[in-house]
């Protein structure tokens, strides 16, 4: 990946910088660098003030906190695509013990496995991993706060527990699984578990006055797959086109978006918000836009990565304060920036190189009950169905190798759709999930469940 400065208008740069330099001023903090992604590469980078005496660049180290979930994350959907384990699994098949075992591994990606926000005193983020070297001194007691399922609740500990689980199955330390699996795939040189340089210090800023205390620097031992790892803007811009994108080295396309969809059931303030949380990943609505990412903190410093998908853009932001500016805001006024500045210009229009006749043929309207649909084939050889009417459920279906296809997205992912054609060949319907499409509504030669009145549509005289 490549940074340039010449990729964006010198307008849109203005305001960027713009953006970050309020970020700084206002939220009193010794450095703050960002970039922003687009296209699958890195089109800028910005930095305000200076770090140990030279302005940051896209190479400087800050402590990324609980970004670091989400290379957890990406470690424990490998085992999963690889059929080592099942999501649906409860931890105590493979990690046998801990005394939180009948929490799903699902639910602990998804912070819903009812499990403690932190681990018992003392305040493990300031202090060395050494005091809890055990899986039961980051538990405590009593691990569960709340019913296993039955909420999102943020757990430390519940990272911790996937790292050790990464550790079971692999026969190795999270670390070097973390190395191997994903840093050295992705090319993510400048991301370790301890800083090397160049790198950020850490920094509290008094709160009334403009002086600042240096944050320890702890090494967090079992607790180090919630938040250990240090990393650059450069580094996490290449992680977040694999976020979008996917990489068959680590994790495909189908996967990394299914870490991008809701998996746990979120309190109303959440919902309220437009807040949401996948499978290691923070997911939001924020200005009429989807947004995914995770934001990291660590005494003496803050973190974000925001991406949208659909803009094809995402932003990281990284600072060296306790507290300070709200990077979430922050990431996703860059991603807005640019989205609305520069839009995304849309691939060309080409006529597909072949068409199925079969397939060809079921295109156009149909209809359930009285609603009307239209299917429309797509370019990647599967099919969509959507309302007429602009509102309604819809979805994209992948072509399946028997001439059916499995919904994608919405109420119909997962849900198979076929054509169900007579004796003669001809098509009689669709069925989508036991629902049925027919190409007049309660059309009376197709299989209507209920059947049709024979008398058919009439007026009230």
């Amino acid at each position: 990946m490549t940074t340039s400065q010449d990729e964006l208008l010198p307008a849109t740069r203005r305001q960027l910088l713009h953006r970050i330099a309020v970020a700084q001023a206002e939220g009193r903090t010794p450095s703050l660098v960002a970039a922003v992604v687009r296209d699958g590469r890195t089109v800028w980078h910005g930095a305000r003030t200076s770090v140990e005496g030279h302005g940051p660049d896209e190479n400087v180290q800050y402590r990324i906190g609980s970004i670091t979930k989400t290379f957890t994350a990406v470690l424990v959907l490998r085992l999963r695509d690889e059929g080592l384990l099942d999501l649906g699994d409860p931890l105590e098949k493979h990690l046998p013990g801990t005394g939180a075992g009948e929490a799903t591994i699902a639910e602990l990606l998804a912070h819903s496995g009812g499990l403690a926000a932190e681990s018992p005193a003392p305040w493990w983020e300031r202090t060395p991993g050494s005091l809890r070297p055990e899986l039961a001194d980051v538990l405590g007691k009593q691990p569960f706060l709340h019913p296993v399922g039955r909420r999102h609740h943020y757990s430390n500990p519940g990272y911790t527990l996937l790292g050790a689980l990464v550790a079971q199955v692999r026969g190795a330390s999270w670390e070097d699984v973390l190395r191997r699996e994903v840093l050295e795939p992705l090319g993510l040189h400048r991301t370790s578990t301890r800083p090397s340089d160049p790198h950020a210090g850490g920094w509290a800023v008094h709160p009334w006055a403009d002086v600042m205390l240096p944050e320890p620097a702890e090494d967090l031992g079992r607790m180090a797959p919630a938040g250990q790892l240090w990393s650059t803007t450069e580094d996490l811009a290449r992680f977040a086109v694999f976020l979008t994108k996917g990489d068959d080295r680590v994790l495909g396309a189908d996967t990394v978006r299914e870490m991008r969809a809701p998996a746990a059931a979120m309190e109303a303030a959440d919902v309220a918000d437009g807040a949401a949380y996948g499978l290691g990943l923070q997911i939001q609505h924020r200005d009429g836009r989807l947004l995914v990412g995770h934001s990291g903190s660590l005494p003496g410093f803050l973190a974000n990565l925001t991406l949208s998908v659909d803009d094809d853009v995402a932003a990281v932001v990284l600072t060296n304060c306790t507290s300070g500016s709200l990077l979430g805001g922050v990431g996703a006024d860059l991603v807005r920036i640019v989205a609305e500045a520069e839009p995304r210009i849309p691939e060309p229009w080409r006529p597909l190189p072949e068409a199925d006749a079969a397939v060809l043929e079921l295109a156009g309207q149909w209809y359930w009950g009285t609603h009307a649909f239209a299917l429309r084939l797509t370019p990647d050889g599967g099919v969509s169905l959507e309302p007429l009417s602009g509102q309604g459920r819809r979805s994209r279906f992948r072509a399946n190798t028997d001439g059916s296809w499995t919904g994608l997205e919405g109420y119909y992912a997962g849900e198979l759709l076929r054509a169900v054609r007579r004796p003669d060949g001809s098509v009689s319907h669709l069925d989508l999930g036991s629902f049925v499409f027919t190409r007049q509504p309660y059309d009376a030669g197709a299989s209507v469940p209920g059947g049709v009145d024979p008398e058919g549509w009439r007026g009230i005289g």
